[in-house]
């Protein structure tokens, strides 16, 4: 896919192919393949981390109503050593070595939990992670103030020392240690995933010039061993970095009107306090009345608000800067 030329450019998306290749499969969510005989299940059920999903939202991208406002860009793939600057390095050796197990002998390596490396999954892995850089590279270069990265595996879940939720690398972590480097001093992480970005507040809790919010279903922990924070809001930070990380867990269902009014009534005042000079969006939709974890009862038109409130943060701001 080339880079296609459009001067009234609002939303510029970084794309790769490589990112469809990371496969999860059909079955149980959560259980590993091979865990059970392959005709347990009558049908199959795909996996909601599935490359389809991602084909849709890059169809709703180039055929929707905002095309014409589109530009897209070839992402690429990170580094080793871009990984390292938000993960440590023993836990990317130990990705390395699962994916030459997978990639070699065509087998799946339990990372944790239903994360589980795949042939082809480590390939994806950097693209995600490299493509995030460029979307980043978009607003450090001034090419544009609203850049997209289209990619997965997700990674908000992945701590600096292991894979979780579904997570291999937190994209968001590495772009934001980037950003860091590249002289942005205080950035605001606004994460409105249903889940907790459990792993971005861990990579950063110490950390003063890194606001991390998640706005989440109050779900806890799924596994005390390799998910042992809580999105509780006594998670505040700690050290230099205390009450640098705002956590606010919603009631199951809680839709468009509380999303918006937790917006509103907390989120925008904590960051209006912060004044970032950047803002990174882990976004995923399963916020969504049709996905089948969440089911938080958030419509096109409640998503539509939230991406306004945070635009309107980052103009505010930020000069306009913000990030998926």
């Amino acid at each position: 896919m080339g880079e296609e030329s459009n001067h009234k450019a609002l939303l510029h998306v970084f794309w790769h192919d490589d990112c469809l290749k990371h496969n999860n499969g059909a079955g149980f969510f959560d259980m590993p393949q091979g865990t059970l005989p392959d005709d347990f299940l009558e049908v199959k059920e795909p996996h909601p981390e599935g490359v389809d999903r991602l084909k849709n939202m890059r169809s709703v991208l180039k055929k929707g109503p905002i095309s014409k406002h589109v530009q897209w860009h070839h992402g690429r793939t990170a580094t080793a050593k871009q990984l390292l600057l938000f993960h440590k390095p023993d836990y990317i050796e130990k990705l390395e070595a699962a994916a030459k197990a997978a990639d070699g002998h065509g087998d799946s390596v339990i990372m944790a939990g239903g994360t589980v490396m795949n042939p082809g999954s480590y390939d994806a892995i950097l693209a995600a992670a490299g493509t995030t850089l460029a979307a980043l590279d978009c607003i450090v270069q001034g090419a544009g103030k609203v850049a997209y990265a289209l990619v997965r595996p997700p990674g908000h879940h992945a701590q600096t020392d292991r894979a979780d939720g579904y997570c291999f690398v937190n994209n968001a972590g590495v772009a934001v240690a980037q950003a860091r480097q590249s002289g942005f001093d205080k950035i605001a992480v606004i994460d409105i995933d249903v889940h907790h970005g459990n792993g971005t507040q861990e990579g950063f809790y110490t950390s003063p010039d890194v606001l991390t919010i998640s706005l989440h279903m109050d779900h806890g922990s799924w596994d005390e061993e390799t998910h042992p924070q809580q999105g509780a809001t006594s998670e505040r930070g700690e050290g230099s970095g205390a009450g640098s990380n705002v956590n606010i867990p919603l009631p199951f269902g809680t839709g468009d009107k509380g999303y918006d009014y937790a917006m509103q009534e907390l989120v925008e005042l904590v960051v209006d306090r912060f004044a970032p000079n950047l803002i990174v969006v882990p976004l995923e939709l399963d916020g969504s009345a049709f996905d089948p974890n969440g089911r938080q009862a958030l419509t096109m038109a409640g998503y539509k608000r939230l991406g306004e409130r945070i635009r309107d943060l980052a103009a505010k701001h930020a000069e306009g800067a913000a990030r998926k």
